[in-house]
């Protein structure tokens, strides 16, 4: 494997059930059951590791009434991460299920769009239906890592390595950022939240927690233009993403798969 090429990895942390009315902006006719999974990711190769976003502890799941199924740090503990030396986080958006867990990578340096920063300490979280998303002790961590000298701010697109490319979509949260990799089967396009589900990215609709929904739409059309096929575009909730790709090991099963493997085909209907 070249220097500018990775493996890369979904670990699944927690899940919620719901129902599909509750993951579309203006409800859904098909009330059926469409479960939240929650994932961090893992990219790597000879050189570094690097995390994207951190998800949320026992006090997170707490608050927001969810079940972890593994907490982060044993997941990262079973795919062999030294949770000490890595040295670079990408946070996707600040909000609680991508930003908790503090003193998870305590020597990390974060990386963050100005435009999230911006918006989760501005004038918008006034107003609760805009910082609902938000954990008030998650925002002040980041602040404090900035004066910490810890975090790096990006400004629209930007190299993180060869091979790692950020890139601000907005949409979900006004800095939301996807992430690029360049894997052995292609690039492929860490959307987080740009997109929750498959059903999403499919059917051109809009998961209810939004900035700007002009934002999520282009948002869809971005990723698939910059993955090397719809198939290489990673959404941030669907179970679909544990059942299709690859286990790391047999032993892990669904809760860490490999996104630099194909996955198996798409069912014909994505819910």
């Amino acid at each position: 494997m070249s220097d500018d090429t990775y493996e890369a990895f979904a670990i699944r942390y927690a899940r919620v059930d719901r129902n599909a009315a509750e993951n579309f902006l203006g409800g859904d006719p098909h009330d059926a059951p469409m479960p939240l999974n929650y994932y961090v990711w893992v990219v790597r190769n000879r050189l570094r590791t690097i995390v994207i976003d951190t998800g949320f502890d026992e006090r997170g799941a707490r608050l927001r009434q969810r079940t972890i199924l593994n907490p982060v740090a044993e997941g990262l503990e079973a795919l062999g991460v030294d949770r000490d030396a890595v040295s670079d986080v990408v946070i996707t958006h600040m909000h609680y299920d991508h930003a908790g867990n503090d003193g998870l990578l305590a020597n990390a340096t974060f990386h963050l769009q100005d435009r999230e920063m911006a918006f989760a300490t501005g004038r918008c979280m006034c107003h609760p239906q805009m910082n609902h998303p938000y954990e008030i002790e998650d925002v002040t961590t980041m602040v404090r890592r900035v004066y910490a000298g810890r975090v790096c701010f990006h400004d629209g697109e930007s190299e993180l390595y060869p091979g790692i490319t950020l890139h601000h979509m907005g949409g979900h949260s006004r800095g939301l950022q996807a992430v690029r990799v360049k894997t052995r089967r292609g690039h492929v396009v860490i959307a987080s939240d740009v997109a929750h589900h498959y059903a999403h990215l499919n059917e051109g609709r809009v998961f209810p927690v939004v900035d700007s929904v002009a934002d999520v739409l282009e948002g869809y059309r971005r990723v698939k233009a910059l993955a090397s096929s719809d198939a290489h575009v990673i959404p941030g909730h669907d179970p679909l993403v544990a059942e299709l790709y690859p286990p790391q090991s047999p032993t892990l099963g669904q809760w860490i798969v490999r996104l630099d493997e194909a996955p198996r085909p798409m069912p014909t209907a994505t819910r």
